[in-house]
């Protein structure tokens, strides 16, 4: 392995600084040469950490450095893509704070080959959100648009599900590393889709989910996607986080519109009140899309 390629993947083993945090270092370093004969002082510098922060980052990364990579995720069926390697999407690239690596399992040709809707909703999701999904997948589906969710309880399930149910492809975007199954009753769902869709995240297989790395997350979802469905979410639901990177990654907003008496509609309603599309039908996603696209 390159030594650009073996000094990134131990980064990123032990740091999963996304790419804007490296731009300091690879503007002095752009081939990572110098990084492994960094001193602590040197690190603390270019990534803005505390000196006993960079001596922890230093001998970690000194532990893993010598690593086979290559054989490493081979083992394990894990394929992980830097972001300079042609299977990195351009526009996850394009946002603020892209992942420096993800790690994949199942078909990473669904990342370049498909227009993509990312599908987000409450993990308390009702009915309500499975009948909508029923009518807006199919649509989607037949333009070869793959569905983007994160594998949670709720909302996200019920869109894998309904996509793999109709013979659509869907991706998951996890907040744990790969040799997590989370949450536990989604194992076969997600091994499912290892093997004929697409499983990825940022952090390393040996991450256990921790609660502050699903919002991050979800700028992943957006950054992947082409635009963004609410089905269902309380007004302070973490899944308007989601909502709030597509905005800021000029991302097209759909939202379903719900019962004014509903708590889990308070999100979708306050979205269309504010200027999102509403949503009754996936054809209006295409539609919306195909003009979105002419006007640029």
């Amino acid at each position: 392995m390159h030594s650009f390629d073996a000094a990134l993947h131990a980064l990123h083993y032990v740091r999963q600084y996304p790419l804007n945090r490296l731009y300091p270092l690879l503007q002095v370093d752009p081939e990572l040469e110098t990084l492994p004969h960094m001193k602590p002082s040197q690190l603390a510098y270019y990534f803005q950490i505390t000196l006993k922060q960079a001596i922890q980052l230093h001998a970690e990364f000194h532990q893993v450095y010598q690593t086979d990579w290559h054989a490493f995720y081979a083992k394990q069926q894990i394929v992980p893509i830097p972001f300079y390697n042609e299977h990195y999407p351009i526009s996850l690239l394009n946002v603020y704070d892209p992942p420096a690596m993800l790690y994949c399992k199942g078909d990473i040709t669904l990342l370049q080959k498909y227009k993509k809707i990312a599908i987000v909703g409450s993990r308390k999701a009702t009915n309500y959100s499975q009948k909508c999904l029923t009518a807006i997948i199919p649509p989607l589906i037949s333009q070869n648009i793959a569905i983007v969710s994160g594998l949670a309880r709720g909302a996200d399930r019920m869109a894998h599900e309904t996509t793999i149910a109709h013979l659509g492809n869907t991706i998951a975007v996890l907040g744990n590393g790969l040799h997590y199954h989370y949450p536990r009753e989604h194992k076969t769902l997600q091994l499912e889709m290892e093997k004929k869709h697409l499983v990825l995240t940022e952090y390393p297989p040996h991450m256990p989910p921790q609660k502050w790395q699903f919002p991050k997350r979800n700028r992943i979802i957006s950054g992947l996607s082409d635009g963004i469905v609410l089905t269902e979410a309380e007004l302070k639901s973490g899944t308007m986080s989601t909502v709030e990177y597509g905005l800021d990654h000029g991302r097209n907003i759909f939202s379903v519109p719900g019962d004014i008496f509903s708590p889990l509609s308070a999100g979708p309603n306050k979205l269309i009140y504010e200027g999102a599309t509403p949503v009754l039908h996936g054809q209006q996603i295409i539609e919306e899309m195909k003009n979105n696209s002419s006007r640029k």
